[in-house]
């Protein structure tokens, strides 16, 4: 593919923006290819867990302007915000991890992720009032699920820049690494996820959904109970609960 990249180990798919000449900013095209890639990368048994970086020295710089003023010629201005849309929609356990600046729609690539990992030459800015629009893609609903109301107010209306310690202290990246460390890093944290079952956490991710609208304990539970039932009627937690009882029964 002309835009992405993509390489499979351990049960990991790396993704990564490859424009690195226009900073992996996101065009047409390149959606093209994350969307089908996901499709693949979803249906395989390889592959358990999904990171997503960029090539060079940017994690991604926003929407190519080109292709955004195309597609609001088409009246059509979601078009360019297909790829993170599909990654944010992706029934796998996806990892951001952020090698540069994330600015704009960049940023909501990042911010579609499970996780977000950060290198120290990290920058999230979100930049949109600064090329005058307003944001776009849930950019602000996405930024304060993440961080907190002024964090969210200081970075979209004041275009305070967020380094990977400033984006840490907030709740922004989970962790921060050298940037020489980050992808290794992340293999290492996907490799984890990726072990566990794929339907198992297809229906965990499919239930994360639904809480926004839990506001008691009751509901809490019971919204957990029929996948949590059924996790429990699988091989892998029979198998599970077998091994763990001949280790209690051996005293090993």
């Amino acid at each position: 593919m002309r835009y992405i990249n993509t390489e499979i180990m351990d049960g990991v798919a790396t993704l990564t923006l490859n424009d690195p000449d226009k900073r992996n900013a996101i065009n047409l095209q390149m959606n093209d290819e994350i969307c089908a890639t996901l499709d693949q990368l979803e249906e395989s048994a390889e592959v358990g867990s999904l990171i997503v970086t960029g090539a060079g020295k940017a994690f991604c710089a926003g929407a190519d302007l080109g292709d955004l003023l195309a597609a609001r010629e088409r009246e059509n201005i979601q078009d360019i915000y297909r790829g993170f849309l599909r990654i944010a929609d992706s029934t796998l356990p996806t990892i951001a991890a952020v090698n540069g600046a994330a600015v704009g729609a960049g940023m909501n690539m990042a911010l579609a992720c499970d996780m977000i990992l950060a290198g120290d030459s990290a920058r999230f800015d979100s930049r949109f009032l600064e090329i005058g629009i307003h944001p776009g893609g849930g950019h602000t609903w996405r930024l304060l699920s993440r961080t907190n109301e002024q964090t969210m107010r200081s970075m979209v209306l004041f275009g305070q820049v967020l380094s990977s310690q400033q984006a840490f202290q907030r709740g922004l990246a989970w962790e921060v690494f050298p940037d020489q460390d980050l992808m290794k890093e992340a293999k290492i944290i996907g490799k984890k996820a990726a072990s566990y079952s794929k339907e198992l956490t297809r229906s965990t991710k499919e239930a994360f959904k639904e809480l926004p609208t839990i506001d008691n304990s009751t509901n809490a539970v019971q919204h957990e109970v029929v996948p949590q039932v059924k996790s429990m009627e699988s091989d892998a937690f029979r198998n599970l609960v077998t091994k763990l009882q001949k280790k209690i029964s051996s005293g090993n």
